[in-house]
């Protein structure tokens, strides 16, 4: 994968009109930002071009409006907050079109060093297709365009590859910098030993991902729901625990290919049960544990126990480099959150780069504290998923190689 892009800081945009696709799709409630960390996070990129004096406009997406104008999604609020971040106006331009009469005659009077923000991208059909006349207007209002949308990265749309593909620069903003170095480096060349560790609920979202990192890593540990299609696999017992039967060939696959390639595969040696899944998911809940080979017909494994706790701690104990994606069980419910931050603390404790594959488990370690503790946090899930299994993400291709 060359990952050797061209970012911000290898081209000067004084006086160039700069297109810089963000990730400023945040949760809104009554029109407020909930969360404003995706803002926060585009910040130096659009400080570093104001600063070179380029005529910054600035655009994403926001939830999913499905081609159509939808007042509730608009960007707006978004404007209106970035202008008191960057103590400078962040000019909203209110086009249904995206880039209509507001944006174009916006763009025509800006001075150097001036921002605007376009509406919601996704207002047009044409976006999530990839469609030509999108990508014409967006270019037709640019000369050079910075992609710092991690979060959408995965998929090829005009905002972040249609429009790349139509000037003659296109770079990679700050954020993009960071995901590729950490998650796309950590992947490609890591330093050794390097651990992976698995959770989530579902192995089928993960098929590609286990595959790759085998391959990868020296040693790869599977926790959450995930583990006990695994633990199915080897004959055990898993009574009601989450189960993907049609993906057990899969395992034992995936088993035999770790023998082969004399890789460790750590799985859950003792498991944290219940009668049922906690509902709601914070509820009350009983539990006990048992060694993962004795889980009773009538019980549901939802978390680690505290010997496997330990033995994944003692894994990272050792490591040069983990990459974390997926919780350890249902960590929404603090009963059966004692798995996902037994080994938050152990990353937080390992002076080993620690890369957080978004999702969850950034969800995660960002509610339990422990975000500070991580060298690399990403900021999308998907993205880094399809990262982890070694793809080619669109919206990092299309950025020009230095």
């Amino acid at each position: 994968m060359g990952l050797n892009k061209k970012s911000v800081d290898d081209i000067n945009v004084s006086g160039k009109r700069v297109l810089c696709r963000c990730d400023f799709n945040v949760p809104l409630k009554d029109g407020k930002i909930t969360d404003e960390n995706r803002l926060v996070a585009a910040l130096p990129t659009i400080k570093k071009l104001i600063a070179d004096g380029g005529k910054v406009i600035l655009c994403s997406h926001l939830g999913k409006p499905k081609g159509e104008p939808k007042p509730e999604l608009s960007l707006a609020p978004v404007a209106k907050r970035l202008t008191e971040l960057l103590g400078q106006e962040v000019k909203f331009a209110a086009d249904n079109e995206v880039v209509g009469p507001n944006a174009k005659a916006a763009v025509e009077a800006m001075k150097d060093g001036e921002v605007i923000l376009l509406e919601n991208t996704r207002y047009r059909a044409e976006e999530t297709k990839n469609g030509e006349a999108f990508s014409k207007d967006l270019a037709s209002i640019c000369d050079v365009f910075v992609n710092d949308a991690f979060g959408t990265a995965h998929r090829a749309h005009c905002s972040n590859v249609g429009v790349a593909q139509l000037v003659d620069t296109a770079v990679v903003g700050y954020l993009m910098q960071k995901e590729i170095d950490f998650l796309g480096n950590a992947v490609e060349n890591p330093v050794r030993p390097f651990v992976s560790i698995l959770g989530g609920a579902k192995v089928a979202d993960k098929l590609n991902v286990i595959n790759n990192l085998l391959e990868k890593c020296d040693t790869l540990i599977i926790g959450g729901g995930m583990a006990f299609t695994f633990l199915k696999a080897k004959g055990y017992e898993v009574g009601n625990s989450l189960v993907d039967n049609e993906k057990i060939d899969y395992c034992k696959e995936m088993m035999e290919k770790a023998e082969k390639l004399g890789k460790k595969l750590l799985l859950p040696i003792d498991t944290t049960i219940a009668a049922g899944f906690p509902n709601p998911i914070d509820a009350e809940i009983e539990v006990k544990e048992v060694d993962s080979d004795k889980i009773p017909a009538d019980m549901e494994g939802l978390d680690i126990g505290s010997k496997t706790c330990e033995l994944f701690a003692d894994a990272v104990k050792s490591a040069k480099t983990v990459v974390w994606n997926g919780p350890m069980g249902v960590f929404e419910n603090p009963i059966l959150a004692k798995g996902t931050i037994a080994v938050a603390k152990s990353l937080a404790q390992t002076d080993a780069t620690t890369i957080i594959g978004g999702g969850d488990s950034a969800a995660a370690v960002n509610q339990l504290g422990f975000g500070d503790k991580m060298s690399h946090i990403s900021t999308g899930g998907g993205a880094s998923l399809e990262f982890l299994e070694g793809k080619n993400l669109p919206g990092v291709a299309a950025a020009n190689e230095r």
